[in-house]
Order: C-alpha cells, then sequence, then structure tokens
C-alpha cells in the first residue's frame, strides 16, 4: 500500500466519522426519549477495529478518543488512551477470538461500553462522587440504547472498508 493510498484510507474513515459524530453531538443530543443519550463514538471505534484489525483499531480509537477529550465538555482526559485500548482490543477480538462481521461487531460493542462505564464508575468511586447504584442503573440504560446503534454505524464503516484501498499481500 503506497502512502497515498494510506492516506486516502484513513482520511475516507475519518469523513466517515464526522455523520456519525454530528448525528449523535446535534440530532440524539435533542431526543428528550431518556435521561441518557447514546455513545456513538466508541461504536465507531469498534466497527473500524472489526473490520480493519487491532493495529488500525488502535490508532482510529486514538484518534476519536483526542476528539472527545477535546470537544465534549467534562469527558474524562483519559478517552484517548482508554478508546485506543478498545480498538485495539476489539481488533484482536474480531481477529482471532471472533467474526469481523456485525456479530463480532456486536460482541465487542458490548465490551466496549462496559469497558468505558466500567472505568467511569472506578474514577467517580474512587473521587467518592456517585453512589455505585444510581451509576449502575445509569450504565445499564446507556448500554441499552447504544447497542441498537451497532448496526448503522456498522454498515457505514462497512461502506467505506469495502471501497477503500485494501493492503495487498504477496
Amino acid at each position: 500500500m503506497t502512502r497515498h493510498d494510506f492516506l486516502v484510507k484513513w482520511g475516507v474513515y475519518a469523513l466517515a466519522l464526522l455523520p456519525v459524530w454530528f448525528f449523535e453531538g446535534y440530532f440524539l443530543t435533542r431526543l428528550p426519549v431518556t435521561a441518557v443519550q447514546p455513545m456513538l463514538l466508541p461504536l465507531a471505534v469498534v466497527a473500524v477495529a472489526v473490520l480493519e484489525g487491532c493495529v488500525g483499531g488502535a490508532g482510529f480509537g486514538l484518534g476519536v478518543g483526542l476528539l472527545c477529550a477535546c470537544f465534549y465538555p467534562g469527558m474524562e482526559e483519559w478517552m484517548p488512551l482508554g478508546l485506543a485500548l478498545v480498538g485495539l482490543g476489539a481488533g484482536l477480538l474480531a481477529q482471532y477470538v471472533l467474526r469481523q462481521n456485525l456479530w463480532g461487531c456486536l460482541v465487542c460493542a458490548l465490551l466496549a461500553l462496559a469497558f468505558v462505564d466500567g472505568v467511569r464508575i472506578l474514577l467517580r468511586l474512587a473521587w467518592g462522587e456517585y453512589a455505585l447504584g444510581p451509576m449502575l442503573r445509569l450504565t445499564g440504560m446507556e448500554i441499552g440504547c447504544s447497542l441498537p446503534f451497532v448496526i448503522p454505524v456498522y454498515a457505514v464503516f462497512l461502506w467505506v472498508y469495502r471501497r477503500v484501498p485494501k493492503r495487498t499481500h504477496f
């Protein structure tokens, strides 16, 4: 893969992230359906990691984590590292344990959301901000309303994956 192909590939992935980010930030925040809003950016990291593998997933996770840390108020500083680990873990799981398809993406998305919310809970418990029971209920609702969005997010990145340049194996 040439440098140009590499830049085109990851540039297209970054462009595909924009509608997901826009939908989460500007549409889902205005719907008063539940007390929580779905998290789509970790789902995007998982989708790319399932399709591209652990290295691509970790790099994309780092970039999306930086986006989260820069543009979302109150987002923890650990999000770049956390989403890089999510991408790495999802890529490894999809490559070696699960399949690189929608079902593998669903399993990895569930684990990724549980990881992100678990770290949030542990940090807030360590700082003594909230009680465990309400945080667990909130986490369950957040994961429950985020998981249905795995299918459209995966579809967006699968569409990109099928059209971007691939590495040639000799």
